[in-house]
């Protein structure tokens, strides 16, 4: 007798034993309490994590009550696991004295990853120029990649199934201008110490944007003029620096002429950065309690001198 030529797939013995409750909740995400020595940082991550105040007081935290939100992470192809979000809450795990964390571990390829670590931190109520920089510059080069390659005569190059641009809907999420987005990513092209200085508010946004035009060798030539003058460029200083690189005329001695002409606001200003002021406060004391402490302090400072002089 000829066979019948249907091949009959029996189920397996689990299945045969498992519900369909069963089988649906293997499907879903589960939080698992990880080593903190699997767990290894998202490549290029943007956001710096500092032990400065807020990270003392989520450690204190999580030392009493442990971590309440787990991390986000996928496995990494060398061993281990790679946080895409949670990384703050693994340093101060670190420093709560803990050896696991909680983690959600997902199937993720580089670009979702990407857009998850990216949206996770942008909702930080405080982000520096720099982290916002380069968290907009990733997650625009992600979504690009996301939208695929049109054909060959399409139009819609970096553009999506509704036709917007990459650009544009990044700009929706994220609640700025389009180009807002470009002049943020036109900061990366600065010298990380030019960079540092624009997280340190020593060097303002609109002239930091201006001085990104310049090329990295006189970049770092700008450095030496700003520390032989004592000055850091005004918007109207970097406008002319840039005209001047873009002329091919930019020298080190137009640089320092530049960069000593006397500003008027300079004359009368005094800057202390919170890293100066934090060594001669306890750490629970807050920039706004350092900054009443040191009126109040002046203000004593003057009337003893007042007494003085009326002796």
């Amino acid at each position: 007798m000829k066979s019948s030529g249907r091949n009959i797939e029996l189920a397996s013995v689990d299945d045969l034993f498992t519900t369909e409750e069963g089988r649906q909740d293997a499907q879903r995400e589960k939080v698992v309490e990880l080593p903190l020595s699997e767990l290894h940082p998202f490549p290029g991550h943007p956001f710096k994590v500092k032990d400065d105040e807020a990270m003392m007081e989520t450690a204190d935290s999580i030392r009493r009550y442990g971590v309440l939100v787990p991390a986000i992470a996928r496995p990494s192809p060398d061993g281990g696991y790679e946080l895409v979000a949670g990384h703050r809450r693994y340093r101060a795990s670190e420093l709560a004295g803990r050896d696991t964390m909680p983690v959600i571990v997902r199937e993720l390829d580089d670009d979702t990853a990407t857009i998850i670590m990216v949206d996770s931190n942008l909702q930080r109520e405080s982000l520096l120029p720099s982290e916002r920089a380069f968290a907009y510059k990733m997650k625009l080069e992600a979504m690009k990649r996301q939208a695929g390659r049109p054909s060959k005569n399409s139009a819609q190059v970096g553009r999506n199934f509704d036709g917007k641009e990459s650009r544009e809907l990044l700009a929706e999420q994220v609640g700025q201008s389009r180009n807002q987005i470009s002049r943020y990513i036109r900061l990366t092209e600065l010298i990380p110490q030019l960079l540092d200085m624009v997280d340190e508010k020593k060097i303002a946004f609109n002239p930091a944007y201006e001085l990104s035009f310049l090329k990295p060798e006189e970049q770092a030539m700008l450095l030496d003029a700003m520390d032989s003058e004592q000055s850091t460029p005004s918007l109207s200083q970097a406008q002319r620096l840039k005209k001047f690189s873009q002329e091919g005329s930019l020298t080190m001695e137009v640089m320092r002429a530049i960069m000593g002409e006397e500003k008027k606001r300079d004359l009368c200003k005094v800057t202390f950065t919170s890293d100066t002021l934090r060594k001669y406060f306890p750490k629970s004391y807050t920039p706004q309690r350092m900054q009443q402490t040191i009126l109040t302090l002046l203000e004593q400072w003057q009337k003893k001198r007042q007494r003085s002089l009326e002796r």
